[in-house]
């Protein structure tokens, strides 16, 4: 049922990991896709993604730049924990490379890419959604496309989400900022190639946490913070400092907001549906975003292709139903663990202090590479929460 009036079966607004993904694989199907990318800026991003992404969707290793075989989480009074990744590895990608290339994959299958600014977009009839964008390919001429469907994967403040779904768009965010540098391509005392390092200290974040993630050659120095009066700068520059990367060279600098909980609603009924940041599916606690981001692509796809097929809107709720099904439970246990532990450095000292243990590390490394909880370790699961509860009323012989 795809309408031959329209001049594109979907247009997908924005060109990260998730509206790429969804703009591959429909045009795989078959289907007319314009694909919009802004292309001014990178996304700040640590630049993590669980080896399962590379099977699951059919990502070259060679795109890693770096695979991180530790993470070290340092407390407010400068504990350090080292946490040894066994038989696996966490994957660091660089968005200037990884988005561009999952771009070029889509417009392999069939999508027309243009670059350019979403504008605004408005129904003609009730099968056809127009969308006003300048085309920077034309040198900024001010252009319109119709089409039956309209995903936005435009990023957490959304422009197609506040249009198309407005009642669910306004989501608590966090901002995120981060330099990209020059790094050592060796240990140093202060910097592992190897290693990612989180900051778990109220003076660099108040709420949320700091890092230094390797890229190979490059390493990413960021902080994110949902205090308006925090400044991001000042603290990534306290952490090159205390990390021995003040005098490396700064490659760029960016900047954005990143959703911190799920809409409640990602479509409009009738033919608009929103997708990865746009839709909220940053997990709570450790900002991690690609995986989800990606799954949320496909998954839009999945219902974007049936709706083209069928005619029937409500195939676009499921990507939001299947979404909560699969990762709901960890994103409400993510966000309870950012509300209890990031609450104070009293209680960030008591993280760090709890992931010493080899239970913590296990189900951490496990449920982050997989992406999945084994049943099996149900009773390590039990352990955990124990733990857990005991650490936060105090009953714990390593509580402060």
């Amino acid at each position: 049922m795809t309408d031959a009036k329209s001049d594109f079966d979907v247009i997908v607004v924005g060109g990260g990991p998730s509206g790429a993904t969804a703009a591959h694989e429909i045009a795989l199907a078959g289907h007319r896709v314009l694909l919009l990318e802004r292309a001014f800026r990178i996304k700040p991003c640590g630049g993590a993604i669980p080896p399962c992404i590379l099977g699951e969707f059919d990502i070259p290793r060679s795109l890693l730049k770096a695979e991180i075989q530790s993470a070290r989480m340092i407390s407010p009074k400068a504990q350090k924990v080292d946490m040894p990744i066994e038989g696996t590895f966490v994957g660091m990608v660089d968005r200037d490379e990884f988005d561009p290339w999952l771009r070029l994959r889509a417009q392999r299958a069939g999508a027309e890419l243009e670059l350019a600014a979403f504008k605004s977009l408005k129904y003609l009839d009730d099968n056809t959604i127009e969308v006003t964008y300048v085309s920077k390919d034309e040198e900024s001429e001010v252009c319109t496309a119709t089409a039956r469907c309209v995903l936005g994967a435009d990023g957490a403040r959304s422009k197609v989400a506040r249009q198309g779904v407005p009642k669910y768009a306004d989501i608590p965010w966090v901002l995120a900022y981060h330099e990209i540098v020059e790094a050592p391509s060796t240990a140093t005392q202060d910097y592992d190639p190897e290693r990612c390092e989180v900051w778990y200290q109220g003076k660099l974040s108040p709420d949320f946490y700091a890092w230094v993630f390797p890229h190979g050659t490059s390493a990413s120095i960021g902080v994110g913070s949902a205090f308006k009066d925090f400044s991001a700068k000042d603290s990534v520059a306290e952490l090159r400092s205390i990390s021995g990367l003040d005098n490396a060279p700064t490659i760029r600098k960016e900047g954005a907001p990143i959703p911190m909980k799920p809409m409640k609603r990602w479509d409009d009924g009738k033919g608009i549906l929103v997708s990865g940041d746009a839709a909220g599916v940053v997990a709570p606690a450790s900002g991690e975003g690609i995986y989800y981001a990606m799954l949320c692509g496909r998954l839009s796809a999945d219902a974007i292709k049936e709706f083209l097929v069928t005619g029937k809107a409500s195939a676009l709720k499921a990507p939001r139903k299947r979404f909560m099904k699969l990762h709901g439970r960890t994103f409400w246990a993510l966000g309870l663990l950012q509300y209890f532990w990031y609450h104070s450095d009293k209680r960030r000292e008591q993280f760090v202090e709890m992931c010493k243990d080899e239970d913590v590390q296990t189900l951490t490394w496990q449920s982050y590479t997989q992406k999945k909880l084994v049943k099996k370790k149900r009773k390590e699961h039990i352990r955990v929460f124990l733990k857990d509860v005991a650490q936060l009323l105090g009953l714990s012989k390593t509580a402060a």
